[in-house]
């Protein structure tokens, strides 16, 4: 003789063990919905600690201009690659982040005279679309979120 035990809609022998189809998905149910909500929540983190190692590049990219400025005769011009005034730098490396193999941003000299500057990291790769970064002489930090207006960038 067998004795059932009647879980929810269905009788089952007593010593079965498992789980039945809506129990499981109703689990995938819940998986499912916890990954819409995390996993773009994830990608913006993601996002932002790249824009944040940029930034960095960017502040230490300052102060390699600064030194060359000092070290050159008081003067911004020919910081670049093959001694031009915008582009590449020569005195920087050319991506960031400086640390990993992945790089997600380019950074230039967009604009150098005698007495100013204007640093640029624009991103690529997986970062592409987030908007360019951008460092003045004068310490004015920007970031052009949409695409059209600078707005300062906060830490």
């Amino acid at each position: 003789m067998t004795n059932n035990v009647v879980t929810g809609l269905v009788a089952r022998p007593l010593g079965s063990r498992g789980f039945t189809l809506i129990e499981l998905m109703i689990v995938v149910a819940i998986i499912g919905i916890l990954a819409a909500i995390a996993y773009p929540s994830y990608q913006s983190s993601v996002e932002n600690s790249r824009r944040a190692d940029a930034q960095s590049a960017l502040t230490a990219f300052s102060g390699r201009m600064e030194r060359y400025y000092t070290d050159n005769g008081n003067t911004y011009l020919g910081a670049a690659a093959g001694g031009a005034n915008t582009g590449a730098p020569a005195i920087f490396p050319t991506e960031a982040p400086l640390d990993g193999s992945v790089k997600f941003y380019d950074l230039t000299i967009s604009a150098a005279t005698r007495n100013s500057y204007t640093l640029l990291a624009t991103p690529k790769g997986a970062q592409a679309g987030n908007g360019p970064l951008r460092l003045l002489s004068n310490g004015v930090r920007q970031w052009q979120a949409d695409g059209t207006n600078w707005v300062e960038w906060n830490n």
